[in-house]
């Protein structure tokens, strides 16, 4: 048979597969839509509403409302509806924890780019030296990467709430306060900044969140800004 004997092309077969090829790509496109998370809408209130509660964290206290294993929550101290914390505090921390209502100032003070400064009161064991204290200064290289620098001092011991249970400490090992201000907010920062330059972290407390601070506030009492 020649060439120009030959049957052409169904064009009705043509059409089908490449609806059937359009259908399986929108279908795939579809479900690959249907998984992303949806974004999250920053809830924006006014003056007059908005709530800022500030909380003094004990020990052993989770920074949620609720928990499946029983442990302590914020719903054990705090009342007021409709409060997100502005960041996280651990478990084993204490001191300032900040809830609010206004999405806006969340983000603010949890964000790195805000640059809202948190500073800790940290018990170390050992003493360093102001050389030591440099480097954290400087910035230390941690397992995700390099901290900025942070502002350091050596301070005195605070008159503070006895903690519960108490901090095991080694009798022959003294311990020093420190004061570290920084920016950033990675997971167990600060620790692991005192660890990395040899001095363990025995008991951390947060100071303050950019302008506000614990002041007075009595450890599992919260107050209205």
């Amino acid at each position: 048979m020649s060439s120009d004997q030959r049957r052409p092309k169904n064009p009705s077969k043509t059409s089908n597969r490449t609806s059937t090829s359009n259908a399986k790509f929108n279908k795939n496109r579809s479900s690959s839509s249907a998984r992303r998370k949806p974004v999250r809408q920053v809830k924006r209130v006014s003056a007059q509403d908005r709530k800022i509660v500030l909380f003094n964290k004990p020990f052993d206290v989770l920074s949620q409302f609720t928990d499946g294993d029983g442990r302590q929550t914020l719903a054990d101290f705090i009342d007021i509806k409709e409060v997100y914390a502005a960041g996280r505090l651990d478990r084993d921390s204490e001191g300032l924890l900040l809830l609010t209502n206004d999405g806006i100032l969340q983000a603010k003070l949890t964000q790195p780019d805000s640059k809202s400064p948190k500073t800790y009161w940290v018990q170390v064991e050992g003493a360093p030296t102001e050389q030591d204290l440099d480097k954290l200064r400087q910035g230390v290289e941690l397992k995700d990467g390099l901290t900025l620098p942070a502002k350091v001092e050596i301070m005195t011991e605070p008159n503070l709430w006895p903690r519960n249970p108490p901090v095991r400490f080694r009798a022959a090992i003294p311990t020093t306060w420190l004061s570290i201000s920084i920016i950033e907010g990675r997971n167990r920062q600060v620790r692991r900044m005192t660890a990395n330059i040899g001095f363990p972290t025995l008991r951390l407390i947060r100071y303050s969140i950019g302008e506000y601070s614990l002041g007075e506030l009595p450890n599992g009492e919260w107050k209205l800004a």
